[in-house]
């Protein structure tokens, strides 16, 4: 096995005094409230999208639905990351506990009230409360992080800064202050937390698959190609840049096949290993994260070529409801079981809510269209379907989040 930091061995510089269990650690809040809310805002939408209900408290649904898939939840999931994997993989450094962390659960929650509220509060209040919590986050860690002598989350950080970047560029378009589509901000914003999947991906994948191999004592090694990575990312980069300058130009096409054939070369790292490990627990989680980013791209490449197919929205659905979606699951899980001091012991339920978030992408992404006299109960119906996983881990795992370690370690 290559010599990895363990999972536990930051906890040697854990800060004195007692600390609520409940903010014990980066991860334990955020991880408690992101899926909660995911559950909130899709239930909402599939009853609006059922007829039920309407969401007058915002002009824009549709921008409201985006951004706060893109920017409220998935900064819950980026900041309780970036807090756990800093002080897991950096030595020595003091995780930020207590105090500190409950002022950044409530910068967050103040956050989403404020964008709920947008149409009836100052915009730059709204932008304000959003945009200074990522940087608070940075501010935080940046140190840390680059007088690593490794760079080992030098990446990380850069697209922390990215996604914070897109964020206000978002709010300088409904400011007014930047000429640009609120709107095609938000869809660029999707390349740049693709481009974050895949920094995770590259991160955590050596460590998950080495201490799932470990704990079963599979004598064999899992590793990278970073360069692999590399060139996803730069082609996802490129592909984003294009479209949000030239949303229109044919090359768009072969940029997007360019995304899609990148992301695939990533997979041979699954098939590298003595061990055949790609329907293994947890594993083929990661992959199909990877599988569905890929068809996303291709079959946004697809639309561009074939006019029968031309739904260039719904196909990005494989890369917001898919790859996104179950980025989200695979970290909830495996934190929660490596920083609880547990095994990586897939049941029944783990599984099965990954097949869900699968089968909800593939409706919204590709099914809807055959049938689109039926959209609109397709809508409602995948948005339960794709809340499911996360409301089972709510269930599931809410025991573990507001308990300590069943090791005896703190954190």
């Amino acid at each position: 096995m290559p010599s990895e930091k363990r999972e536990t061995s930051h906890y040697y510089a854990y800060p004195k005094g007692h600390v609520p269990i409940f903010l014990a650690y980066g991860f334990r809040p955020f991880f408690l409230l992101a899926p909660i809310y995911l559950v909130i805002n899709m239930l909402l939408w599939s009853a609006m999208w059922a007829g039920l209900i309407t969401l007058d408290f915002t002009g824009n649904w549709l921008e409201w639905h985006i951004y706060e898939l893109l920017f409220g939840m998935t900064s819950a999931m980026m900041i309780g990351f970036i807090l756990t994997a800093v002080p897991a993989i950096l030595d020595e450094e003091m995780p930020i506990v207590g105090k500190p962390l409950l002022v950044l659960v409530l910068l967050w929650i103040i956050g989403r009230v404020s964008f709920w509220l947008m149409d009836f509060i100052s915009i730059w209040w709204v932008a304000l409360t959003n945009i200074s919590l990522l940087f608070i986050v940075i501010s935080l860690v940046i140190k840390p992080i680059l007088t690593d002598p490794l760079k080992r989350l030098y990446s990380l950080l850069a697209m922390f800064i990215l996604v914070n970047i897109s964020q206000a560029l978002y709010f300088a378009a409904k400011l007014n202050i930047l000429e640009l589509d609120s709107f095609m901000v938000l869809k660029f914003s999707v390349g740049i937390f693709m481009m974050l999947i895949l920094v995770a991906v590259q991160l955590i994948t050596v460590r998950i698959i080495n201490e799932w191999m470990e704990q079963n004592n599979i004598d064999d090694v899992f590793y990278v190609r970073k360069p692999f990575y590399n060139i996803a990312i730069l082609a996802v980069f490129v592909y984003t840049v294009a479209e949000f300058l030239a949303p229109d130009n044919s090359l768009l096409i072969w940029l997007a096949f360019a995304a899609m054939a990148s992301i695939l070369s990533t997979l041979s790292d699954f098939f590298n290993t003595e061990t055949s490990i790609v329907t293994k627990p947890f594993i083929w989680l990661i992959f199909t994260i990877l599988i569905a980013m890929a068809l996303g791209y291709g079959f946004i490449g697809i639309s561009g070529l074939i006019y029968e197919f031309s739904a260039l929205n719904n196909f990005r659905h494989f890369l917001t409801i898919g790859s996104l979606g179950m980025a989200y699951y695979v970290v909830l899980v495996v934190v929660v079981h490596l920083h609880t001091g547990r095994k990586l012991i897939e049941n029944n339920w783990i599984g099965f809510g990954g097949l869900l978030i699968c089968l909800a992408a593939i409706l919204q992404g590709k099914v809807v269209l055959m049938w689109p006299e039926y959209s609109t109960y397709f809508y409602s119906f995948t948005a339960v379907l794709w809340a499911l996983p996360y409301l089972g881990f709510v269930i599931l795992f809410h025991r573990w989040l507001l308990t300590p370690r069943v090791d005896g370690l703190k954190g």
